[in-house]
């Protein structure tokens, strides 16, 4: 049989899963994770940073084609003196199996030096992700995109035609996290522990999990409200710590004005509040965190908790407070809310788990952790007798 030469296929809306917004570039198509309006809302290079690494988005089509190619543009941000982060990786999922990755190069970079805050910026070039002798069949193709990277989608590829793969007959689950939500430490898109819970139980997953920037924002509560989901879920309470951003006094307003907010437009849909899982330096130790400086002198990453646990009494948050308080408001608000849900994280990694699976850089969990809390998220929320395990059926209705 000749070989088909391929073809260019329009990178559409309608063949992107996941991203809150496309921007159009010069090259491409940038995906978002939130919209325009909430990021001019908010000037935090970290926010923009975060929310423009796909995490959990994916391109997603019907194709009988045997090869598939992927030009994309990525962008890095790396810091002078630390170890570089690993590449990131485009997962091919073919009719709901993860069949191939290919490694993402070259791109644009950015290195800051922590120590004067310059930042040098190094251009580089598109790198294309192709993936060949896939059986010649109608099939449901997927490309997930690197979570810890920033993309521009430039050019899609086949060898045959393709048409819109996003099943809208799967329930959409929206979760809302901190950078272990983004997936800090996993290995690949599908690797992140969101994206191991979602295509274990057939959902439709938007990720807003934003490094560093879960921090109960307005514009991300508004983002929440205004979108389309059967179900959702909201990670709260590590980068509150972390940031030694608030008061035990302004965190119990700020939740419930963000459930508040959330339930403008999902007055009844199912809802559940998880409470940060098990990291010992921030368990009873407020923040600010901080990178450990002898561990990075030695060439590891390393974070540390710089605060006293005697400023508790003074309203500083440890997660310990955290739980406790998420808890209580959980409870209070139920009383009205009967959709409203709560889960300790700990059930999803635990002290326990800690001395079997300790997190590498004591705030993250590496790639056998995230599988481990992702299949654990499933079995607790979705399985049978979990809270959302109604909504996640395929024939609810979102909500």
């Amino acid at each position: 049989m000749p070989v088909q030469p391929l073809k260019t296929i329009p990178l559409t809306a309608s063949l992107i899963g996941g991203a809150a917004e496309l921007e159009h570039t010069d090259r491409g198509m940038r995906p978002h994770r939130l919209p325009d309006w909430a990021l001019k809302q908010c000037a935090d290079p970290q926010l923009a940073m975060v929310e423009a690494q796909p995490s959990g988005v994916r391109v997603a089509f019907r194709t009988r084609a045997t090869v598939i190619e992927l030009d994309l543009l990525r962008s890095r941000t790396t810091y002078a003196g630390m170890p570089p982060r690993p590449d990131g990786v485009v997962d091919l999922v073919v009719d709901g199996e993860v069949v191939a990755l290919s490694p993402t190069s070259g791109g644009n970079t950015v290195t800051v030096d922590m120590s004067t805050g310059r930042a040098e910026r190094v251009a580089g070039a598109v790198c294309t992700a192709r993936f060949d002798g896939l059986p010649d069949e109608m099939k449901s193709v997927e490309l997930w995109l690197p979570h810890n990277e920033s993309i521009e989608l430039v050019e899609l590829r086949a060898d045959a035609a393709v048409e819109p793969g996003t099943d809208s007959s799967r329930p959409a689950w929206l979760h809302y996290g901190s950078s272990i939500s983004h997936g800090s430490n996993a290995a690949r898109p599908t690797g992140i522990w969101p994206a191991v819970a979602a295509r274990e139980s057939e959902l439709e997953l938007v990720n807003l999990g934003l490094g560093g920037s879960a921090l109960l924002d307005q514009f991300a509560a508004r983002t929440i409200r205004d979108a389309e989901a059967h179900m959702i879920s909201l990670k709260v309470g590590i980068n509150l710590v972390n940031t030694d951003l608030m008061r035990l006094r302004a965190f119990g307003s700020t939740v419930h004005g963000f459930l508040d907010t959330i339930r403008d437009g999902h007055p009844s849909t199912p809802m559940l509040v998880i409470s940060p899982i098990f990291c010992e330096i921030h368990e009873d130790t407020p923040g600010p965190g901080e990178f450990d400086l002898d561990a990075l002198a030695d060439g590891t990453v390393r974070f540390r908790a710089t605060g006293s646990p005697a400023e508790v009494a003074a309203g500083k948050l440890t997660l310990t407070v955290i739980r406790a308080e998420l808890e209580r408001i959980v409870r209070e608000r139920q009383q009205a809310d009967p959709h409203l849900f709560y889960l300790d994280g700990r059930q999803l990694y635990g002290a326990e788990d800690a001395t079997r699976l300790p997190l590498p850089d004591a705030l993250h969990p590496d790639a056998e952790t995230h599988r481990l809390i992702g299949e654990r998220f499933a079995r607790l929320a979705f399985a049978e007798g979990g809270p959302l395990a109604a909504a996640a059926a395929p024939s609810a209705p979102p909500v």
